[in-house]
């Protein structure tokens, strides 16, 4: 289980109380036009909250799967996101949903509740792993068993809905389970051969795979999370971070790329002029040219090539 404590405050995908509350109108008024055609799918209609979520229920549900992600863009704040008429659309009508939950989509609920569907199957990955909302890190995708085990509750869920396909998303997950197996050997390989060694970050968006790996990230959680929440960090936590880099003491700096502020890139060129590696980490999957497995695997080998050729990666 991933561990956590204290009530997360932060401005995950923020939604504007306006658009929120026309987003709610028009889920009401297509609430009845969509149940009416969920009775007897052809194609499922499901939604992924994170396109990383969305592209897992594309492998395991295949043809017989129209998948929608709401937060897709790499180079958009996805602090910043906010709900508009066409989501609420989407998920009036889906069929199976996939929400990444502690916080960091909560306007998933919200739409969900104003078109309320019984035979709707919502999976929160928060529950899934068995999380308090109290998890200080939200960035569940990251931990490398999470997307097995959704991919596991999607094909129960869309066997469900879609009985007489049952046999293909079943065999559809056996390759998705299959298609893990170059990860976790990366991981493995990686641990063995870099356990212990010292990164610093801007914020926890990679803490869970960085964990897997073995690596000692000694950037203060205090300056994560404030970067996160879009506080500023203090000058002590500053201060302390700074001397990572000048002093040498981590071998690389993960850098969130699609969250930017004076703080977070003042420390990136501090960093290059230090000669210490970036390393771009991102909270939506890089589109197009990945899958999650893929994703996960660059980012490895991006790891890799900065502790062994001190060599930096941007972007993905």
């Amino acid at each position: 289980m991933i561990p956590g404590k204290g009530a997360i405050t932060r401005r995950r995908a923020h939604v504007a109380t306006g658009l929120l509350s026309a987003a709610t109108i028009v889920v009401a008024s297509l609430v009845q036009a969509s149940l009416a055609g969920a009775s007897s799918p052809t194609v499922i209609r499901a939604v992924g909250a994170e396109n990383e979520y969305a592209n897992v229920i594309a492998q395991v549900g295949g043809r017989y799967v129209n998948v929608t992600s709401i937060m897709s863009n790499p180079n958009t704040d996805p602090h910043s996101f906010e709900v508009s008429t066409s989501v609420a659309r989407e998920i009036a009508s889906a069929q199976l949903i996939v929400q990444n939950g502690v916080g960091y989509d909560t306007f998933m609920e919200q739409l969900e509740s104003s078109s309320s569907n019984s035979s709707r199957k919502v999976i929160s990955v928060q529950s899934l792993l068995g999380l308090s909302s109290e998890v200080k890190n939200p960035h569940l995708w990251y931990e490398p068993t999470t997307m097995p085990l959704v991919a596991q509750s999607v094909e129960h869920g869309l066997a469900k809905i879609d009985p007489a396909h049952g046999a293909y998303f079943e065999r559809r997950l056996t390759t998705f389970d299959s298609s893990f197996v170059p990860l976790a050997r990366a991981i493995s390989v990686f641990r063995a051969e870099f356990k212990g060694v010292k990164v610093a970050t801007t914020e926890p968006v990679a803490d869970y795979l960085l964990k897997a790996l073995g690596l000692d990230n000694v950037t203060p959680f205090s300056f994560q999370a404030d970067v996160m929440n879009g506080v500023d960090p203090s000058p002590e936590d500053i201060a302390f971070q700074q001397k990572l880099f000048t002093d040498h003491i981590v071998k690389l700096f993960c850098y969130n790329a699609q969250v930017i502020s004076p703080v977070t890139t003042s420390l990136r060129d501090l960093a290059k002029s230090s000669h210490v590696p970036v390393v771009a980490v991102y909270e939506t999957m890089p589109v197009p040219g990945y899958d999650y497995q893929s994703w996960m695997l660059a980012e490895v080998h991006a790891l890799t090539r900065a502790i062994e050729r001190h060599e930096s990666t941007t972007s993905l």
